[in-house]
């Protein structure tokens, strides 16, 4: 593991004074984008006695910090409270008051075009914001998932055009977000850290920033280093999940239970790591970062197979589950055209209001166009928009008995711990389910179908 050298010397006065300040605290910090990863870290931050002011351009999320109003699960309600009264956070749309930050983290979306090429203008733009007001003695930290080069083939340039130079002036890192949402064990404070440095300053002053609110700081060579480092976890869970998908598929053929070979398999104590199947995948990583690896690949004359096939394959279960309901209901002697479905969760996954990549999205959009009336419960996720898969606004309904009888099929899509699966079996005429939620449930079992 590489270590970090300490290279600041008594002559390097902005690195020196810099770094001061952050290991007493006095630094302000600034977060550019409030959401699922810049809330959170903000949070952190103030629990320590930083200063963080938070910038975002939704009026309506600046309104909600500084009056102490949570919207994101992982953040504690009673602390985001607690630190907007205490002056610790607050949040502005005003970019001028970045001048007043010793530390800049972009915590910016990173999306997919829709040709499926990294969209990074919220990146640019955000660097754009800072390169108006940079000074020397700050550092500036990337933590949006983007394709190895990013840091220093398009942020450096832009804050450089200045005349500040990295490294001597202002200090650039990069330091991949491992936001696990829903996740009660592991948090942004103890879930370790990776930090790339565009330079040996750059990287000692980012590892004492992130030192002061992670329990684990892992420096890394480079700020490409740490780019790389982001896409290959995720892409690493992209493969395998379509590893097991793919034996979901093969399983059905087959005839046997794919659930019970999975937890078999994953009593074995070394050589595998369980994954489990699903109806596709979602959130903001795990179906959008392969996507960068296998672009930055292409520009030098490499071909990502194996990367791509999972792609394809973690798409291809949405349709393969839209055809499991289209044969469960041919059994039944119902056709899907008129039929009444009623999906259970939309979330990406349990327990968390994301919809972000929803494969509950495109399974509802697959449904609807041969005719299905679709309607959905979730207690998390009380609209969905007309986008991101959905081409028509739908509210969660109550999930009454009446709701329950009166569907024709129940699609058990997102496994929400708060849904009482014995009394959807009892009342459903008929239930297709795509993340074993059921396994529990004694009677009733004629009337599920598991994926």
């Amino acid at each position: 593991m590489l270590e970090v050298k300490k290279v600041i010397t008594e002559q390097d006065t902005i690195a020196k004074e810099l770094k001061k300040k952050i290991e007493e605290h006095t630094a302000k910090i600034g977060v550019i984008g409030l959401g699922y990863v810049g809330l959170p870290l903000a949070v952190e931050k103030g629990k320590v006695g930083f200063q963080v002011l938070g910038f975002e351009i939704d009026e309506q999320k600046v309104k909600n910090v500084n009056g102490g109003h949570n919207y994101i699960g992982d953040v504690k309600d009673e602390e985001l409270k607690m630190l907007a009264e205490k002056g610790l956070l607050s949040a502005t749309t005003d970019y001028a008051r970045l001048a007043e930050c010793d530390v800049v983290i972009i915590c910016v979306p990173t999306p997919l075009t829709i040709t499926r090429d990294p969209d990074i203008s919220y990146m640019k733009s955000s660097a754009t914001q800072i390169a108006k007001y940079l000074r020397p003695g700050q550092i500036v930290t990337l933590e949006s998932t983007t394709y190895p080069g990013t840091t220093e083939e398009v942020i450096q340039p832009i804050l450089e055009e200045t005349g500040l130079k990295v490294g001597r002036d202002f200090f650039l890192a990069f330091s991949p977000e491992r936001v696990d949402p829903g996740n009660k064990r592991f948090t942004t404070k103890n879930t370790s850290k990776v930090v790339g440095g565009v330079t040996p300053y750059c990287l000692e002053i980012a590892c004492a920033l992130y030192a002061q609110t992670i329990v684990n700081v892992v420096p890394v060579s480079s700020a490409a280093a740490a780019e790389m480092t982001k896409v290959f976890e995720n892409t690493y869970r992209a493969i395998n999940i379509a590893l097991v998908n793919e034996m979901m598929l093969l399983c059905d053929k087959i005839g046997l239970d794919v659930w019970e070979i999975v937890e078999a398999a994953g009593t074995k104590p070394f050589g595998i790591q369980t994954f489990y199947p699903g109806p596709g995948v979602g959130g903001h990583c795990i179906p959008i970062d392969p996507f960068y690896l296998t672009w930055k690949a292409r520009e030098y004359g490499f071909h990502t197979r194996f990367i791509e096939l999972a792609g394809e394959l973690n798409v291809e279960v949405s349709r393969y589950v839209a055809d499991k309901v289209i044969q469960a209901l041919n059994r039944q002697k119902k056709c899907l055209n008129g039929a009444k479905v009623l999906l259970l969760g939309v979330a990406y996954k349990k327990d968390i209001e994301d919809v972000r990549e929803s494969p509950a999205l495109i399974i509802m959009e697959l449904l609807r166009k041969e005719g299905a009336l679709i309607s959905y419960h979730d207690p998390y996720i009380p609209h969905i928009e007309a986008h991101g898969g959905s081409t028509v606004r739908l509210d969660s309904i109550e999930l009454t008995d009446e709701a329950l009888r009166g569907a024709d099929c129940i699609l058990i899509a997102t496994d929400h711990t708060v849904i009482d699966y014995d009394r959807v079996a009892a009342q459903s005429q008929l239930i297709v389910d795509t993340r074993n939620a059921t396994r529990n449930v004694r009677d009733h079992r004629e009337k599920i179908v598991k994926i």
